[in-house]
């Protein structure tokens, strides 16, 4: 019902900065709140980031604020990922998510996810 494509995901030195982008299409008979998580390789995947639709609320897991800064363009249904004094512990596939419930996107358990797009921070 709905898709997510991420794009903007590449290799940055650390210290650097990226700017993910995440765009929704398909039926829409509700408003989502859309997020991103991140997954290494071996690793647990942790939140990062979470916005909701209609009022612009944020909140980000530890590890990246101050950081690192959601938001979106709803008229273009896409969120952006600003990533800024990059780590090396940053890197990790990001995905997307979306999902009408706040609480089940911060935790994961979106219906809606992406595919995901590589950053890696190299030294």
């Amino acid at each position: 019902q709905v898709q997510l494509v991420e794009s903007g995901g590449g290799l940055v030195q650390a210290g650097g900065s990226l700017r993910l982008s995440c765009a929704a299409s398909g039926r829409t008979f509700s408003n989502y709140a859309m997020g991103w998580f991140r997954q290494a390789p071996g690793k647990e995947r942790e939140f990062v980031a979470a916005i909701t639709w209609s009022d612009g609320y944020t909140y980000y897991g530890d590890s990246v604020k101050g950081r690192f800064t959601i938001s979106r363009d709803n008229a273009k249904n896409t969120v952006y990922l600003q990533m800024n004094s990059l780590k090396l512990e940053d890197t990790a596939v990001y995905y997307c998510l979306a999902d009408p419930r706040f609480g089940a996107l911060v935790r994961g358990t979106s219906a809606y996810w992406g595919k995901g797009t590589q950053v890696t921070v190299s030294s």
